[in-house]
C-alpha cells in the first residue's frame, strides 16, 4: 500500500468545510485542478462523484463514508489499484479546526503503480487545502457587532 496525508489548520468550524464539500458543484472554486465536475446522488454512502481534472480523462469516485459534519470518503477503483481518500475535519479547539486529506493506494498494483500515481494525484493537497480553508473561513458568518 502506498499512503500520503497533508493537513491544515483554519479558523472555519467543521460545518463550514462540510458546507463547501458538500456542495460538489462549488469544487473548482476552491480546487484550481477540476476543469468540470458532477455529483451523481446525494452526498452520502452511494453516491458518485464524476470528475474530470483539467487536460485529464473523467475519473469515478464512489462515496464510501459519509459522516456530516466530520469526514468522507471517496473511492476511484482503476481495476489493479483502488485509490481511496479520506476527507476529515475536526475542532482542535480555540476555534480552530485542522482539516487532513489522507490518501491510500492499495490493490494487487499498489507497490509497482503507488510511487508513481499517488504523487501525481496527491501534488496539490497543499495547494487545494489551503484554498479550502481559505473559503470556509471566508463563507463563515461574522460574529454580530454590539
Amino acid at each position: 500500500m502506498w499512503e500520503v496525508e497533508h493537513s491544515v489548520t483554519t479558523s472555519a468550524h467543521p460545518e463550514h468545510v462540510w458546507r463547501l464539500w458538500a456542495h460538489v458543484a462549488g469544487w473548482p472554486e476552491w480546487n484550481g485542478d477540476i476543469e468540470a465536475i458532477e455529483l451523481e446522488g446525494a452526498f452520502a454512502a452511494g453516491g458518485r462523484i464524476l470528475m474530470t481534472p483539467y487536460g485529464q480523462e473523467p475519473v469515478e469516485l464512489r462515496i464510501a463514508e459519509a459522516v456530516e459534519p466530520a469526514l468522507f470518503v471517496d473511492e476511484a477503483d482503476l481495476g489493479v489499484v483502488i485509490v481511496r481518500t479520506t476527507h476529515r475535519v475536526e475542532g482542535i479547539g480555540d476555534g480552530r479546526s485542522r482539516v487532513t486529506y489522507r490518501m491510500e493506494i492499495s490493490g494487487p498494483a499498489a507497490e509497482e503503480l503507488g510511487p508513481e500515481l499517488g504523487p501525481a494525484i496527491s501534488a496539490d493537497f497543499p495547494e487545494t487545502l489551503a484554498a479550502l480553508a481559505a473559503r470556509a473561513e471566508a463563507s463563515a458568518p461574522t460574529p454580530a457587532r454590539s
